[in-house]
Protein backbone atom coordinates (compact mmCIF):
# COMPACT_ATOMS: atom_id res chain seq x y z
CA UNK A 1 0.00 0.00 0.00
CA UNK A 2 2.75 2.37 1.05
CA UNK A 3 4.86 1.50 -1.68
CA UNK A 4 2.23 2.15 -4.48
CA UNK A 5 1.59 5.47 -3.27
CA UNK A 6 5.07 6.46 -3.17
CA UNK A 7 5.20 4.97 -7.18
CA UNK A 8 2.43 7.10 -8.52
CA UNK A 9 4.04 10.31 -8.36
CA UNK A 10 2.96 12.91 -11.49
CA UNK A 11 4.38 11.75 -14.81
CA UNK A 12 6.25 14.30 -16.70
CA UNK A 13 5.24 14.83 -20.25
CA UNK A 14 8.45 13.68 -22.08
CA UNK A 15 7.75 16.18 -24.93
CA UNK A 16 5.72 18.81 -26.58
CA UNK A 17 3.56 16.82 -28.82
CA UNK A 18 2.55 14.65 -26.01
CA UNK A 19 1.27 17.45 -23.35
CA UNK A 20 -2.29 18.50 -22.76
CA UNK A 21 -3.73 21.44 -23.29
CA UNK A 22 -3.06 22.33 -19.48
CA UNK A 23 0.89 21.42 -19.74
CA UNK A 24 1.57 22.84 -23.10
CA UNK A 25 1.65 26.25 -22.35
CA UNK A 26 4.30 25.88 -19.41
CA UNK A 27 6.30 23.64 -20.75
CA UNK A 28 6.59 26.00 -23.99
CA UNK A 29 7.91 28.63 -21.27
CA UNK A 30 10.17 26.38 -19.31
CA UNK A 31 11.58 25.61 -23.03
CA UNK A 32 12.45 28.84 -23.32
CA UNK A 33 15.99 30.05 -22.12
CA UNK A 34 15.70 31.90 -18.65
CA UNK A 35 11.70 30.98 -18.00
CA UNK A 36 12.55 27.43 -16.62
CA UNK A 37 12.94 28.66 -13.19
CA UNK A 38 9.57 29.46 -11.25
CA UNK A 39 11.09 32.48 -10.06
CA UNK A 40 11.26 33.74 -13.84
CA UNK A 41 7.68 32.35 -14.60
CA UNK A 42 6.24 34.58 -10.93
CA UNK A 43 7.93 37.72 -13.05
CA UNK A 44 6.14 36.75 -16.20
CA UNK A 45 3.15 36.47 -14.02
CA UNK A 46 3.56 39.98 -12.95
CA UNK A 47 3.44 41.89 -15.87
CA UNK A 48 -0.16 41.58 -17.01
CA UNK A 49 -0.84 42.11 -13.30
CA UNK A 50 1.11 45.16 -13.34
CA UNK A 51 -0.21 46.70 -16.64
CA UNK A 52 -3.92 45.99 -15.77
CA UNK A 53 -2.97 48.12 -12.59
CA UNK A 54 -1.83 50.76 -14.67
CA UNK A 55 -5.03 51.21 -16.16
CA UNK A 56 -6.68 51.15 -13.42
CA UNK A 57 -4.56 53.94 -12.36
CA UNK A 58 -5.21 55.96 -15.42
CA UNK A 59 -9.07 55.12 -15.65
CA UNK A 60 -9.10 56.43 -11.82
CA UNK A 61 -6.73 58.98 -12.37
CA UNK A 62 -8.78 60.09 -15.43
CA UNK A 63 -12.75 59.86 -14.12
CA UNK A 64 -11.49 62.03 -10.95
CA UNK A 65 -10.80 64.77 -13.17
CA UNK A 66 -15.38 63.98 -14.66
CA UNK A 67 -17.95 65.45 -12.85
CA UNK A 68 -20.61 63.29 -11.60
CA UNK A 69 -22.62 61.73 -14.33
CA UNK A 70 -26.19 63.53 -14.89
CA UNK A 71 -29.54 62.34 -15.65
CA UNK A 72 -29.64 64.24 -19.01
CA UNK A 73 -26.07 63.24 -19.64
CA UNK A 74 -26.52 59.29 -18.92
CA UNK A 75 -30.58 59.88 -21.40
CA UNK A 76 -29.44 61.26 -24.09
CA UNK A 77 -26.98 58.71 -24.08
CA UNK A 78 -28.85 56.08 -23.63
CA UNK A 79 -31.56 56.91 -26.33
CA UNK A 80 -28.64 57.49 -28.99
CA UNK A 81 -27.57 54.05 -28.30
CA UNK A 82 -30.84 52.41 -28.39
CA UNK A 83 -31.94 54.53 -31.63
CA UNK A 84 -28.46 53.57 -33.08
CA UNK A 85 -29.23 49.78 -32.39
CA UNK A 86 -32.79 50.17 -34.37
CA UNK A 87 -30.64 51.52 -37.31
CA UNK A 88 -28.12 49.10 -37.76
CA UNK A 89 -30.68 46.79 -36.86
CA UNK A 90 -32.53 48.12 -40.55
CA UNK A 91 -29.74 46.16 -42.25
CA UNK A 92 -31.88 43.13 -41.60
CA UNK A 93 -34.95 44.49 -43.40
CA UNK A 94 -32.76 45.65 -46.51
CA UNK A 95 -31.45 42.24 -46.81
CA UNK A 96 -35.18 40.26 -46.58
CA UNK A 97 -36.63 42.74 -48.59
CA UNK A 98 -34.31 42.80 -51.13
CA UNK A 99 -34.27 39.12 -51.04
CA UNK A 100 -37.36 38.06 -51.12
CA UNK A 101 -38.71 40.73 -54.30
CA UNK A 102 -35.97 38.63 -56.33
CA UNK A 103 -34.78 35.36 -57.42
CA UNK A 104 -34.50 32.94 -55.44
CA UNK A 105 -31.31 32.24 -57.39
CA UNK A 106 -29.51 35.49 -56.52
CA UNK A 107 -30.79 35.09 -52.14
CA UNK A 108 -27.25 34.57 -51.36
CA UNK A 109 -25.27 36.57 -53.46
CA UNK A 110 -28.05 39.84 -52.38
CA UNK A 111 -27.92 38.49 -48.22
CA UNK A 112 -24.00 38.95 -48.75
CA UNK A 113 -23.98 41.82 -49.87
CA UNK A 114 -26.63 43.60 -47.32
CA UNK A 115 -24.71 41.74 -44.86
CA UNK A 116 -20.62 42.54 -45.69
CA UNK A 117 -21.53 46.47 -46.66
CA UNK A 118 -22.43 47.28 -43.25
CA UNK A 119 -19.27 45.98 -42.09
CA UNK A 120 -17.48 47.53 -44.86
CA UNK A 121 -18.93 51.05 -44.19
CA UNK A 122 -18.57 51.28 -40.61
CA UNK A 123 -14.80 50.49 -41.12
CA UNK A 124 -14.18 53.07 -44.06
CA UNK A 125 -16.36 55.49 -41.81
CA UNK A 126 -14.56 54.98 -39.23
CA UNK A 127 -11.30 55.21 -41.32
CA UNK A 128 -11.64 58.75 -42.56
CA UNK A 129 -16.14 58.93 -43.07
CA UNK A 130 -16.41 60.40 -40.10
CA UNK A 131 -13.58 63.05 -39.92
CA UNK A 132 -14.92 64.58 -43.53
CA UNK A 133 -18.39 64.83 -42.52
CA UNK A 134 -17.85 66.12 -38.63
CA UNK A 135 -14.08 67.33 -39.18
CA UNK A 136 -12.69 70.76 -39.11
CA UNK A 137 -13.08 73.22 -41.94
CA UNK A 138 -11.11 72.55 -44.89
CA UNK A 139 -12.66 74.82 -47.32
CA UNK A 140 -15.19 76.47 -44.92
CA UNK A 141 -18.81 75.15 -46.08
CA UNK A 142 -17.80 72.51 -48.91
CA UNK A 143 -14.97 70.59 -47.33
CA UNK A 144 -13.75 69.24 -43.44
CA UNK A 145 -11.20 66.91 -42.38
CA UNK A 146 -10.14 66.05 -39.07
CA UNK A 147 -7.35 63.56 -39.86
CA UNK A 148 -7.46 59.81 -39.65
CA UNK A 149 -10.27 58.28 -37.24
CA UNK A 150 -11.61 60.10 -34.46
CA UNK A 151 -11.04 61.53 -30.98
CA UNK A 152 -13.18 59.21 -28.32
CA UNK A 153 -12.26 61.50 -25.41
CA UNK A 154 -14.65 62.47 -22.99
CA UNK A 155 -14.76 66.09 -21.37
CA UNK A 156 -16.05 67.15 -17.98
CA UNK A 157 -17.73 70.46 -20.32
CA UNK A 158 -19.50 67.57 -22.38
CA UNK A 159 -20.89 65.50 -19.36
CA UNK A 160 -21.73 69.01 -18.19
CA UNK A 161 -23.74 69.94 -20.77
CA UNK A 162 -25.83 66.84 -21.28
CA UNK A 163 -23.80 66.33 -24.89
CA UNK A 164 -23.13 62.83 -26.65
CA UNK A 165 -20.17 60.91 -26.35
CA UNK A 166 -17.98 61.08 -29.68
CA UNK A 167 -18.35 57.04 -29.56
CA UNK A 168 -22.39 57.00 -29.37
CA UNK A 169 -22.62 59.74 -31.60
CA UNK A 170 -19.91 57.38 -34.13
CA UNK A 171 -22.02 54.54 -34.21
CA UNK A 172 -25.38 56.56 -34.65
CA UNK A 173 -23.75 58.57 -38.00
CA UNK A 174 -22.25 55.17 -39.11
CA UNK A 175 -25.14 53.48 -39.18
CA UNK A 176 -26.75 56.07 -41.43
CA UNK A 177 -23.74 55.25 -43.49
CA UNK A 178 -24.33 52.13 -44.09
CA UNK A 179 -28.00 52.46 -44.73
CA UNK A 180 -27.02 54.87 -47.81
CA UNK A 181 -24.71 51.91 -49.06
CA UNK A 182 -27.44 49.75 -48.62
CA UNK A 183 -29.34 51.14 -51.15
CA UNK A 184 -27.38 50.80 -53.63
CA UNK A 185 -27.54 47.18 -53.30
CA UNK A 186 -31.23 47.05 -54.37
CA UNK A 187 -30.58 49.11 -57.56
CA UNK A 188 -27.83 46.96 -58.78
CA UNK A 189 -29.83 43.47 -57.43
CA UNK A 190 -28.64 40.38 -59.48
CA UNK A 191 -26.37 41.56 -62.13
CA UNK A 192 -23.53 43.35 -60.36
CA UNK A 193 -20.05 41.66 -59.74
CA UNK A 194 -19.80 41.00 -55.59
CA UNK A 195 -16.10 42.49 -55.39
CA UNK A 196 -16.83 45.59 -57.55
CA UNK A 197 -19.90 46.48 -55.65
CA UNK A 198 -17.75 45.87 -52.78
CA UNK A 199 -15.46 48.52 -53.48
CA UNK A 200 -17.90 51.12 -54.73
CA UNK A 201 -19.53 50.94 -51.28
CA UNK A 202 -16.19 51.57 -49.98
CA UNK A 203 -15.79 54.61 -52.28
CA UNK A 204 -19.56 55.97 -50.91
CA UNK A 205 -19.29 55.47 -47.02
CA UNK A 206 -15.54 56.96 -46.94
CA UNK A 207 -15.84 59.92 -49.31
CA UNK A 208 -19.00 60.62 -51.61
CA UNK A 209 -21.49 60.67 -48.60
CA UNK A 210 -19.19 61.90 -45.69
CA UNK A 211 -18.45 65.24 -47.99
CA UNK A 212 -22.29 65.62 -49.11
CA UNK A 213 -23.66 64.96 -45.41
CA UNK A 214 -21.10 67.86 -44.10
CA UNK A 215 -23.05 70.43 -46.07
CA UNK A 216 -26.02 70.24 -43.84
CA UNK A 217 -24.92 68.51 -40.59
CA UNK A 218 -21.94 70.09 -39.83
CA UNK A 219 -23.02 73.62 -40.43
CA UNK A 220 -22.06 73.96 -44.32
CA UNK A 221 -23.50 75.93 -46.94
CA UNK A 222 -26.39 74.47 -47.06
CA UNK A 223 -27.35 74.55 -43.59
CA UNK A 224 -26.34 78.14 -43.60
CA UNK A 225 -28.66 78.79 -46.60
CA UNK A 226 -31.65 77.03 -44.17
CA UNK A 227 -32.23 73.59 -45.85
CA UNK A 228 -33.85 71.54 -43.81
CA UNK A 229 -32.92 67.41 -43.67
CA UNK A 230 -34.23 66.35 -40.08
CA UNK A 231 -32.99 62.90 -40.70
CA UNK A 232 -32.09 62.29 -44.26
CA UNK A 233 -34.58 62.24 -47.19
CA UNK A 234 -32.01 63.42 -49.35
CA UNK A 235 -28.69 63.57 -47.14
CA UNK A 236 -29.06 59.24 -46.74
CA UNK A 237 -31.89 58.34 -48.84
CA UNK A 238 -31.73 60.44 -51.87
CA UNK A 239 -28.31 60.16 -52.32
CA UNK A 240 -27.70 56.29 -52.12
CA UNK A 241 -30.68 56.02 -54.49
CA UNK A 242 -28.57 58.38 -56.72
CA UNK A 243 -25.57 56.14 -56.44
CA UNK A 244 -27.76 53.18 -56.96
CA UNK A 245 -29.20 54.67 -60.41
CA UNK A 246 -25.95 55.58 -61.69
CA UNK A 247 -25.05 51.67 -61.17
CA UNK A 248 -28.24 50.78 -62.82
CA UNK A 249 -27.73 52.95 -65.89
CA UNK A 250 -24.35 51.79 -66.38
CA UNK A 251 -25.10 48.22 -65.71
CA UNK A 252 -28.44 47.66 -68.32
CA UNK A 253 -31.60 45.83 -67.22
CA UNK A 254 -31.33 42.11 -66.10
CA UNK A 255 -31.60 39.11 -68.86
CA UNK A 256 -35.52 39.19 -70.20
CA UNK A 257 -36.78 42.70 -68.10
CA UNK A 258 -37.34 43.71 -71.39
CA UNK A 259 -38.66 42.30 -74.27
CA UNK A 260 -39.54 44.30 -77.34
CA UNK A 261 -38.99 47.46 -75.64
CA UNK A 262 -41.82 46.13 -72.48
CA UNK A 263 -41.01 45.69 -69.36
CA UNK A 264 -41.40 41.46 -68.14
CA UNK A 265 -43.10 40.86 -64.56
CA UNK A 266 -39.71 39.16 -62.90
CA UNK A 267 -41.59 38.25 -59.47
CA UNK A 268 -39.82 37.91 -56.21
CA UNK A 269 -39.58 34.40 -55.05
CA UNK A 270 -40.56 34.70 -51.54
CA UNK A 271 -42.96 37.59 -50.30
CA UNK A 272 -43.41 36.54 -46.84
CA UNK A 273 -39.44 37.70 -46.16
CA UNK A 274 -40.58 40.93 -47.87
CA UNK A 275 -43.25 40.89 -45.77
CA UNK A 276 -41.59 40.61 -42.58
CA UNK A 277 -38.40 43.10 -44.38
CA UNK A 278 -40.81 46.02 -44.61
CA UNK A 279 -42.00 45.92 -41.03
CA UNK A 280 -38.19 45.24 -39.70
CA UNK A 281 -37.83 48.54 -41.40
CA UNK A 282 -40.78 50.07 -40.14
CA UNK A 283 -39.45 49.47 -36.38
CA UNK A 284 -36.15 50.41 -37.10
CA UNK A 285 -37.06 53.78 -38.20
CA UNK A 286 -37.86 54.93 -34.64
CA UNK A 287 -34.39 54.83 -34.43
CA UNK A 288 -34.12 56.43 -37.49
CA UNK A 289 -35.94 59.41 -36.93
CA UNK A 290 -36.04 60.17 -33.06
CA UNK A 291 -33.07 59.27 -32.90
CA UNK A 292 -31.73 62.39 -34.96
CA UNK A 293 -33.91 64.15 -32.10
CA UNK A 294 -29.85 63.59 -30.69
CA UNK A 295 -31.34 64.09 -27.48
CA UNK A 296 -34.00 62.50 -25.15
CA UNK A 297 -36.72 65.18 -24.77
CA UNK A 298 -40.19 65.72 -25.49
CA UNK A 299 -40.22 65.93 -28.91
CA UNK A 300 -38.79 62.33 -29.50
CA UNK A 301 -42.43 60.85 -29.26
CA UNK A 302 -43.55 63.52 -30.97
CA UNK A 303 -41.20 62.59 -34.15
CA UNK A 304 -41.81 58.78 -33.63
CA UNK A 305 -45.76 59.49 -33.97
CA UNK A 306 -45.29 61.81 -37.54
CA UNK A 307 -43.11 59.05 -38.45
CA UNK A 308 -45.87 56.14 -37.84
CA UNK A 309 -48.59 58.44 -39.21
CA UNK A 310 -46.62 59.16 -42.48
CA UNK A 311 -46.12 54.85 -43.16
CA UNK A 312 -49.48 54.61 -42.46
CA UNK A 313 -50.71 56.87 -45.05
CA UNK A 314 -48.02 55.73 -47.61
CA UNK A 315 -49.36 52.03 -47.08
CA UNK A 316 -53.01 53.61 -47.79
CA UNK A 317 -52.04 55.46 -51.06
CA UNK A 318 -49.98 52.56 -52.33
CA UNK A 319 -52.65 49.85 -51.80
CA UNK A 320 -55.62 52.27 -53.19
CA UNK A 321 -53.58 53.49 -56.34
CA UNK A 322 -52.18 50.06 -57.26
CA UNK A 323 -55.69 48.41 -56.85
CA UNK A 324 -57.19 50.86 -59.02
CA UNK A 325 -54.58 50.44 -61.61
CA UNK A 326 -54.10 46.88 -61.69
CA UNK A 327 -57.30 45.86 -60.53
CA UNK A 328 -56.11 43.67 -57.58
CA UNK A 329 -54.12 44.97 -54.29
CA UNK A 330 -50.18 44.49 -55.13
CA UNK A 331 -48.35 43.40 -51.71
CA UNK A 332 -45.16 44.61 -53.54
CA UNK A 333 -47.16 47.86 -53.25
CA UNK A 334 -48.30 47.43 -50.53
CA UNK A 335 -44.58 47.09 -48.95
CA UNK A 336 -42.94 49.91 -50.81
CA UNK A 337 -45.87 52.37 -49.99
CA UNK A 338 -44.85 51.54 -46.39
CA UNK A 339 -41.20 53.05 -47.20
CA UNK A 340 -42.09 55.73 -49.43
CA UNK A 341 -44.12 56.99 -46.39
CA UNK A 342 -41.14 56.56 -44.28
CA UNK A 343 -38.93 58.41 -46.66
CA UNK A 344 -41.37 61.00 -47.28
CA UNK A 345 -41.66 62.57 -43.77
CA UNK A 346 -37.65 61.41 -43.19
CA UNK A 347 -36.46 65.04 -43.73
CA UNK A 348 -39.67 66.60 -42.16
CA UNK A 349 -40.21 64.50 -39.06
CA UNK A 350 -39.57 67.18 -37.02
CA UNK A 351 -41.23 70.39 -39.11
CA UNK A 352 -44.77 68.72 -40.27
CA UNK A 353 -47.80 68.66 -37.93
CA UNK A 354 -48.98 65.39 -37.49
CA UNK A 355 -51.82 65.94 -40.49
CA UNK A 356 -49.07 67.24 -42.48
CA UNK A 357 -47.14 63.88 -41.90
CA UNK A 358 -49.89 61.68 -42.74
CA UNK A 359 -50.37 63.54 -46.07
CA UNK A 360 -47.05 63.63 -47.33
CA UNK A 361 -47.13 59.38 -46.83
CA UNK A 362 -49.99 59.55 -48.22
CA UNK A 363 -48.70 61.28 -51.59
CA UNK A 364 -45.51 59.44 -51.17
CA UNK A 365 -47.40 55.96 -51.57
CA UNK A 366 -49.08 57.29 -54.37
CA UNK A 367 -45.89 58.37 -56.30
CA UNK A 368 -44.56 55.26 -55.96
CA UNK A 369 -46.71 53.24 -57.80
CA UNK A 370 -46.29 55.86 -60.95
CA UNK A 371 -42.44 55.83 -60.56
CA UNK A 372 -42.53 52.25 -60.33
CA UNK A 373 -44.09 52.58 -64.09
CA UNK A 374 -42.38 55.38 -64.89
CA UNK A 375 -38.69 53.91 -64.36
CA UNK A 376 -39.89 51.10 -66.70
CA UNK A 377 -40.79 52.73 -69.43
CA UNK A 378 -37.37 54.71 -69.24
CA UNK A 379 -35.72 51.24 -69.52
CA UNK A 380 -34.16 51.44 -66.05
CA UNK A 381 -34.52 48.28 -64.27
CA UNK A 382 -34.71 48.77 -60.60
CA UNK A 383 -35.75 45.32 -59.50
CA UNK A 384 -37.43 46.43 -55.88
CA UNK A 385 -38.43 49.82 -56.62
CA UNK A 386 -35.33 51.14 -54.85
CA UNK A 387 -34.73 54.69 -56.71
CA UNK A 388 -38.62 55.26 -56.44
CA UNK A 389 -39.12 54.41 -52.74
CA UNK A 390 -35.68 56.59 -51.88
CA UNK A 391 -35.04 58.79 -54.79
CA UNK A 392 -38.08 60.05 -55.94
CA UNK A 393 -39.57 59.92 -52.21
CA UNK A 394 -37.13 61.38 -51.22
CA UNK A 395 -36.71 64.43 -52.73
CA UNK A 396 -40.89 64.83 -52.51
CA UNK A 397 -40.16 64.66 -48.98
CA UNK A 398 -37.37 67.17 -48.60
CA UNK A 399 -39.71 69.39 -50.73
CA UNK A 400 -42.58 68.59 -48.10
CA UNK A 401 -40.76 70.93 -45.25
CA UNK A 402 -41.10 73.87 -48.38
CA UNK A 403 -44.49 72.83 -48.90
CA UNK A 404 -46.58 72.82 -45.39
CA UNK A 405 -43.75 72.62 -43.03
CA UNK A 406 -43.44 74.78 -39.58
CA UNK A 407 -40.77 75.55 -37.13
CA UNK A 408 -42.99 73.23 -34.66
CA UNK A 409 -40.11 72.88 -32.31
CA UNK A 410 -39.22 76.67 -32.58
CA UNK A 411 -41.48 79.48 -32.83
CA UNK A 412 -44.25 77.67 -34.25
CA UNK A 413 -43.73 79.77 -37.33
CA UNK A 414 -44.71 78.95 -41.25
CA UNK A 415 -42.58 77.82 -43.20
CA UNK A 416 -44.00 75.98 -46.08
CA UNK A 417 -46.08 77.67 -49.02
CA UNK A 418 -49.33 76.49 -48.22
CA UNK A 419 -49.12 77.85 -44.76
CA UNK A 420 -48.29 81.00 -45.40
CA UNK A 421 -44.46 80.67 -45.54
CA UNK A 422 -44.13 81.59 -49.27
CA UNK A 423 -41.60 80.39 -51.44
CA UNK A 424 -38.23 80.92 -49.81
CA UNK A 425 -38.29 77.28 -48.00
CA UNK A 426 -39.56 75.66 -50.97
CA UNK A 427 -36.44 77.04 -53.45
CA UNK A 428 -33.78 76.46 -50.71
CA UNK A 429 -35.50 72.87 -50.40
CA UNK A 430 -35.36 72.40 -54.38
CA UNK A 431 -31.61 73.68 -54.13
CA UNK A 432 -30.26 70.90 -51.69
CA UNK A 433 -32.02 68.32 -53.44
CA UNK A 434 -30.41 69.55 -57.06
CA UNK A 435 -27.50 69.58 -55.07
CA UNK A 436 -27.26 66.23 -53.54
CA UNK A 437 -28.41 65.00 -57.33
CA UNK A 438 -25.94 66.78 -58.84
CA UNK A 439 -23.17 65.48 -56.72
CA UNK A 440 -23.86 62.15 -56.20
CA UNK A 441 -24.15 61.37 -59.68
CA UNK A 442 -21.56 63.36 -61.06
CA UNK A 443 -19.40 61.77 -58.11
CA UNK A 444 -20.56 58.17 -58.74
CA UNK A 445 -20.28 58.00 -61.99
CA UNK A 446 -16.56 58.53 -61.84
CA UNK A 447 -16.43 56.13 -59.51
CA UNK A 448 -18.36 53.26 -61.17
CA UNK A 449 -16.37 53.84 -64.57
CA UNK A 450 -13.08 53.64 -62.73
CA UNK A 451 -14.13 50.52 -60.85
CA UNK A 452 -14.83 48.82 -64.12
CA UNK A 453 -12.10 49.92 -65.90
CA UNK A 454 -9.74 48.44 -63.68
CA UNK A 455 -11.52 45.21 -63.26
CA UNK A 456 -13.03 44.45 -66.12
CA UNK A 457 -16.64 45.31 -66.18
CA UNK A 458 -19.27 45.78 -63.09
CA UNK A 459 -21.25 42.99 -64.48
CA UNK A 460 -21.43 39.26 -63.95
CA UNK A 461 -21.37 37.12 -67.23
CA UNK A 462 -24.26 36.16 -69.33
CA UNK A 463 -23.70 32.89 -68.01
CA UNK A 464 -23.02 33.68 -64.55
CA UNK A 465 -26.56 35.49 -64.22
CA UNK A 466 -28.55 32.60 -66.45
CA UNK A 467 -27.02 29.92 -63.66
CA UNK A 468 -27.42 32.91 -61.16
CA UNK A 469 -25.15 34.53 -58.79
CA UNK A 470 -25.65 32.32 -55.42
CA UNK A 471 -23.49 29.67 -57.79
CA UNK A 472 -21.51 32.42 -59.92
CA UNK A 473 -20.43 34.29 -57.44
CA UNK A 474 -20.88 32.22 -54.25
CA UNK A 475 -20.30 29.14 -55.28
CA UNK A 476 -23.65 28.20 -52.99
CA UNK A 477 -27.44 28.25 -52.94
CA UNK A 478 -30.01 29.66 -50.67
CA UNK A 479 -32.11 26.81 -50.48
CA UNK A 480 -30.04 23.58 -51.99
CA UNK A 481 -32.77 21.28 -50.87
CA UNK A 482 -34.98 22.59 -53.37
CA UNK A 483 -35.61 22.69 -57.07
CA UNK A 484 -37.60 25.58 -58.74
CA UNK A 485 -37.93 25.58 -62.80
CA UNK A 486 -38.96 29.18 -62.54
CA UNK A 487 -35.40 29.98 -60.38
Amino acid sequence: MTTALHSSGRRRTASLQEASLLEGPMLLLRSIRGFSSHRSLMWLACVPIALFGLGLFNLSAHAAEMPELNAAFLANNLWLLVATILVIFMNAGFAMVEAGMCRQKNAVNILAKNLFVFALAVTAYWFVGYSLMYGDAVAAGWLYFNGLFFDPAVTPELIGEAGLVPTVDFLFQAAFAGTAATIVSGLVAERVKFGEFVVFSLVLTAFIYPIAGSWQWNGGWLSELGFIDFAGSSIVHSVGAWAGLVGAMLLGPRLGKFVNGKAQAMPGHNMAIATLGALVLWIGWYGFNPGSQLAMDQWVPYVAVTTTLAAAGGAIGATVVSTVTSGKPDLTMIINGILAGLVSVTAGCGNLTMTGAWVAGLVGGIIVVFSVSWLDSLGIDDPVGAFSVHGVCGIWGTLVVGLWGFDVQGDGSALGLFVGGGFSQLWIQFVGCAAYAIWTVVTCWIAWQIIGSCFGGIRVSEQEEIAGLDIGEHGMEAYPDFASAAN
